[in-house]
């Protein structure tokens, strides 16, 4: 009964029933019974030790209290069975009570039990009511609907049995607060991790290490036939050891007792000589959850502890757990400097993926499709700190984003053929501006997307890449120097400048795509100019040098940039307008007002470099004009990487002047006045020369 229920004692003819008063209606109603009178009422603590007679069999038992029962249905009264039940077997312990055990392994009572011997326990609850109704002592018979576990494999209904079972003591020698000490050094990715193995390690109960399956690795246990005495002695399990090395852990269920024990072994209490096998197995928890002793202490190339241990989120009650359990109980240390937990592979709208469903998406079949960089890609770009979204949708945008990382790569191989890093490199100091910001920015790359590798969030060091692939190099810096590494002269030094730094971002980007793009980077690297090296997984990870990020530099050409982006907007314009067609026919006019001086001085300074920045044929400056009925744009001045001021430019499209030049295609007016090349450009004459 429950301690805390008002029970109430209903007499009923010749007896007297005891309910929970909230209760009493219901079951007198359900019942028949009429003409009850309510002669008393008492708490149910009131009821604890009471004795009563069982109404099967000749004997008595007793009433104790459990906060567990409920006044929701039934008669507020519930029968302990503490050999079957986790909270009865509790409650009976406190109680003194007998655990009895009569179900045996396949679920039915032994022989000998009355009434119900050899049936299968769901078969024999007929057989007890009829049993009941033949004593009078059934009030009422009626079937209920109820939650009831199941097996999640077969779907069949659980039976709960009290067994002896073989459990580690997780208190023993303070071992769980040892645990709970160690767990504040081991870095846990993403941080959660620790309060949730924190958590489940504090309120776990003693762990249960035996199971009874006919597979598995065996519990090295000898019981005496003659006093069932459990042996578990250090001589017979380093025996048996040595039998497994041999013969595998099989050994234990293919020979006999006898076989496995040294010669002449007695029981250490009665000295008997003829044993029995214990037939459980361990945990297979416990299996994996050594691991740190079976494979990495016994592989000469591994070492303890471990750099990483990696799995799903599920993993903190299973296999890190079990891990970390097992190692400080051996050895005294956790089994891993770090832990790193994922979530799990979903469909594109975040289901469960199933054959039922049919949104299941083969990992091979992407492979043989897209190729196995693509679906590494796609893992390596999603935040696994929840589940990983996959579908035909999210493939094909990955898809795309690969080949701009390719082409990347392909167009920085294209302009390098000609190039031997030790003949023809620049020395930084005579590298021109552009080429000198381009490396300031691709070391600023690898610090941040190698701090990202380090943190294992391969999402941030993708974006990173792809972001530079995209932006800094194809939209901006490759763009630029297509002009250069097309028309100056093979040796020039602008030329050999350009090269230099396109040298640098390929040895840099090829090494920190490899991680998450292994064939890509390999076929790259095949492909370098001079190449020495057998593989680029044989390369050391590139060196940052920090004495080559220039936040000044980088602040004046984000400006720069800037104002490109402005200048191709009304480029587009214009061509869309069919003012122009391509780029290079066009005069670009800059206008900028007086009071934005530290603009104007900027553009001042920058303004020879700005036909090839804005890839026109004519730019031309004006300070302090009218800039009315002109498109007008904003633009921010960044300094030391902030916005330091904004300023105002006003932008006009027009025809260039001069003619085509055949070789740069720009429009000039030097096209003709050369006799013997009359169709080229004064600055092309001179890159032939």
């Amino acid at each position: 009964v429950h301690p805390d229920f008002t029970y109430v004692l209903v007499k009923t003819g010749n007896e007297v029933l005891i309910m929970e008063q909230t209760l009493s209606a219901k079951v007198l109603e359900l019942a028949g019974i009429s003409g009850y009178e309510v002669i008393g009422e008492l708490k149910g603590k009131e009821l604890e030790n009471l004795a009563y007679e069982h109404p099967l069999v000749e004997r008595t038992g007793k009433v104790v209290l459990a906060d567990y029962v409920s006044c929701e249905d039934g008669s507020g009264i519930v029968h302990t069975a503490p050999g079957y039940g986790g909270e009865d077997f509790l409650t009976g312990k406190r109680y003194g009570l007998d655990v009895l055990m009569q179900v045996d392994d396949k679920g039915c009572f032994f022989e000998d039990i009355d009434i119900v011997g050899k049936m299968h326990v769901f078969k024999a609850n007929k057989k007890v009511i009829e049993a009941l109704s033949g004593n009078k002592h059934l009030i009422k018979e009626q079937s209920i609907r109820h939650s009831y576990p199941h097996c999640w494999r077969c779907k069949e209904p659980i039976i709960f049995r009290a067994t002896d079972q073989w459990f580690m003591n997780v208190d023993h020698n303070g071992l769980r607060k040892n645990i709970l000490k160690e767990i504040d050094n081991v870095g846990w990715i993403p941080r959660f991790g620790k309060d949730r193995i924190s958590s489940m390690v504090e309120n776990r109960p003693d762990w249960c290490l035996s199971r009874q399956r006919l597979w598995g690795v065996p519990i090295p246990v000898f019981y005496c036939e003659k006093c069932n005495t459990a042996v578990l002695d250090d001589k017979v399990i380093e025996k048996f050891a040595g039998i497994v090395e041999k013969e595998g852990a099989n050994s234990w269920f293919t020979r006999t007792a006898a076989e496995i024990l040294p010669s002449g072994f007695v029981c250490p209490k009665c000295k008997g000589s003829s044993f029995k096998k214990e037939t459980d197995i361990l945990d297979v928890w416990f299996d994996s959850g050594v691991s740190h002793q079976a494979v990495m202490e016994a592989e000469p190339e591994l070492k303890f502890p471990a750099d990483l241990y990696l799995e799903g989120s599920d993993q903190h009650r299973g296999w890190f757990q079990a891990s970390l359990i097992t190692a400080m109980g051996i050895r005294g240390s956790a089994p891993f400097k770090e832990v790193l937990t994922h979530g799990f592979t979903v469909d594109g709208e975040g289901k469960k993926m199933s054959k039922s469903r049919g949104n299941v998406i083969a990992p091979q079949k992407v492979i043989d499709r897209l190729g196995a960089d693509v679906l590494r890609l796609c893992i390596a770009s999603s935040d696994y700190n929840d589940d990983v979204r996959m579908s035909e949708e999210i493939l094909a945008r990955v898809s795309e984003s690969y080949r701009k990382i390719r082409n990347t790569l392909k167009f920085i191989l294209g302009n390098l053929s000609d190039f031997d890093p030790e003949k023809n490199s620049v020395d930084y100091a005579r590298m021109r501006e552009i080429d000198r910001w381009a490396l300031s920015v691709l070391y600023g790359l690898l610090e941040k997307v190698t701090a990202a590798y380090d943190k294992y969030i391969f999402h941030q060091a993708v974006k990173f890449i792809y972001n530079f692939c995209i932006v800094e190099m194809s939209s901006f810096y490759l763009d630029v120097m297509k002009d250069t590494l097309y028309t100056c002269a093979a040796d020039s030094l602008d030329r050999r400048s350009a090269q230099t730094a396109l040298y640098a971002i390929l040895k840099v980007i090829n090494m920190i795509i490899s991680p998450v793009l292994p064939f890509t980077a390999e076929e790259a690297f095949s492909f370098g100019p001079r190449q020495k090296g057998e593989s680029i997984f044989l390369e050391k990870w590139p060196k940052l040098r920090p004495e080559l990020i220039n936040q000044q530099l980088n602040g004046v050409w984000q400006t720069l940039f800037e104002v490109r982006n402005s200048v191709l907007k009304e480029l587009e314009n214009s061509r869309s307008n069919k003012l122009i067609g391509n780029s290079l026919e066009a005069k670009v006019t800059l206008c900028v007002k007086e009071e934005n001086g530290d603009l104007a001085n900027l553009l001042q300074r920058y303004e020879p470099q700005m036909p090839s920045l804005f890839i026109v044929s004519e730019v031309e400056l004006k300070i302090g004009v009218d800039t009315r009925d002109r498109a007008l744009y904003n633009v921010d001045l960044f300094k030391e990487g902030k916005v330091n001021t904004s300023g105002q430019i006003a932008i006009t499209v027009g025809k260039a002047s001069g003619e085509k030049c055949v070789r740069c295609w720009n429009y000039s007016k030097t096209v003709g006045k050369n006799e013997q090349h009359p169709q080229l450009c004064g600055r092309c004459v001179v890159n032939l020369a």
